[in-house]
């Protein structure tokens, strides 16, 4: 008796060192705790409050996105009649930023001299606070320092500073690899139909002035080509052509003063395109690296990100959400190209490269947060939505998605006359 005595007292007092005893584990649920499924475990007004202080939460997040929009050029977005546009003067595809020792242009201000003094002071140590980096990133990057931002935010440089330059020698030198190994396959009779369908959509991206020059159009099409190549999940699919051209206008402007659609590219040295090209390879590929389920077989990706949107609006804005219930109007037919091309195809690209300064700062940036801004996009022009009905809801979305690249200009209106047509303009200039 004794002896069973003791054995309890050894459970007792030895539940932690029991083998296979499953310890708690704090601040994390296993599954998360839904309350939809756990209404029986919860009170009425328990669940009421979970839910006011989610969707709180929600509200708080879409405001900070809202002002992000608002920076970045999209949020004073408004509905015009196309006639009563006035002829704008074509705005540069990305707005430098004021150089102090360039004569003949105006100085920074006071405030963008100590942004970019706090970018350097993070950038200059032997080791990059990436922490403190993101947070200086999410309000945007200065352009003298955004190509090595960039680099350091995607994880295509380590935060090191003296294993840099050995990084880039050896990134560059396997990419040109994967060319000398795989680029001569284009022709053959199992890639060619991807070369072929490369070939095709690269003179159909923006801004033509760039992507048309013939130097740009080879370095996209090897880009292209040699990711597809090498990842045969999801091989090469139209959408992701959009998504080199940030990447190598933003590692372009390294090395250039003037504005990318007056360059001749070809005009650099060989060995600088090369740098370019291996950067610009490498970045889209971390990019994708996150989201790369967006283009396997049937796009499972982009398929529960709309999902995920659809219910996101439904808590922020359900009445939005109801009238495109009433009307019919799927989110697919008008979010899978926003998901698909990460919006490049509704902003100006001086808007995206802004926008993609948050995303890089972002945990999931280019997955989980794109969805609040998709959602900011709905509850910004709710008042527009609103007052559509049936096909013109449609029509909405879809002349939302046709932004072309003179039209980024600011312009306000206090009541904008009705119309279908949507255009998302914007005068911010890139840090």
């Amino acid at each position: 008796m004794s002896g069973d005595g003791s054995k309890k007292q050894f459970w007792k007092r030895n539940t932690a060192k029991v083998p296979g005893n499953i310890q708690h584990v704090y601040g994390a649920q296993h599954p998360p705790f839904d309350p939809l499924l756990h209404t029986h475990l919860m009170p009425l007004t328990s669940i009421q409050s979970h839910f006011t202080r989610a969707v709180s939460g929600l509200h708080m997040i879409i405001k900070a996105v809202f002002s992000l929009l608002s920076e970045v050029g999209v949020e004073q977005a408004v509905l015009h009649r196309q006639h009563s546009l006035p002829h704008r003067p074509v705005i540069p595809l990305v707005a430098r930023m004021a150089d102090q020792n360039t004569s003949g242009t105006p100085a920074m201000t006071e405030r963008e001299a100590s942004r970019l003094d706090k970018f350097r002071q993070v950038l200059a140590g032997p080791n990059t606070d990436l922490e403190e980096l993101r947070k200086l990133s999410w309000s945007g990057i200065p352009r003298q320092v955004r190509p090595i931002t960039w680099k350091l935010l995607s994880g295509y440089l380590p935060a090191n500073a003296e294993r840099r330059e050995s990084t880039l020698h050896r990134k560059r030198q396997e990419y040109f690899g994967f060319i000398e190994q795989y680029y001569d396959s284009r022709n053959d009779e199992h890639h060619q139909d991807t070369y072929r369908q490369i070939h095709i959509d690269i003179p159909r991206m923006s801004p033509e002035s760039l992507v048309l020059q013939p130097k740009v159009t080879e370095i996209f099409e090897r880009i292209l080509f040699i990711w597809a190549i090498r990842h045969p999940a999801s091989g090469y699919v139209q959408g992701i052509n959009d998504l080199v051209t940030p990447f190598f206008v933003v590692y372009v402007f390294e090395y250039i003063e003037e504005e990318v659609e007056n360059f001749n590219v070809s005009s650099l040295q060989e060995e600088v395109l090369q740098n370019i090209e291996a950067d610009s390879f490498w970045c889209m590929s971390k990019l994708l690296d996150g989201i790369q389920d967006n283009y396997t077989f049937a796009q499972p990706g982009i398929q529960r990100k709309v999902k995920a949107l659809e219910k996101l609006v439904s808590r922020i804005d359900e009445t939005v959400h109801r009238h495109m219930q009433q009307y019919e109007v799927e989110y697919l037919q008008f979010a899978f190209r926003w998901m698909n091309n990460l919006l490049m195809r509704e902003l100006p690209l001086r808007c995206t490269i802004r926008l993609w300064d948050t995303c890089q700062a972002e945990p999931e940036g280019f997955s989980h947060f794109h969805l609040y801004v998709c959602a900011a996009f709905l509850v910004r022009w709710r008042k527009e939505i609103l007052e559509e009905k049936d096909f013109q809801v449609r029509c909405f979305f879809v002349s939302c998605c046709a932004v072309p690249e003179p039209q980024c200009v600011l312009s306000l209106r206090e009541t904008p006359p009705p119309s279908l047509t949507c255009r998302v303009e914007g005068s911010v200039r890139l840090h």
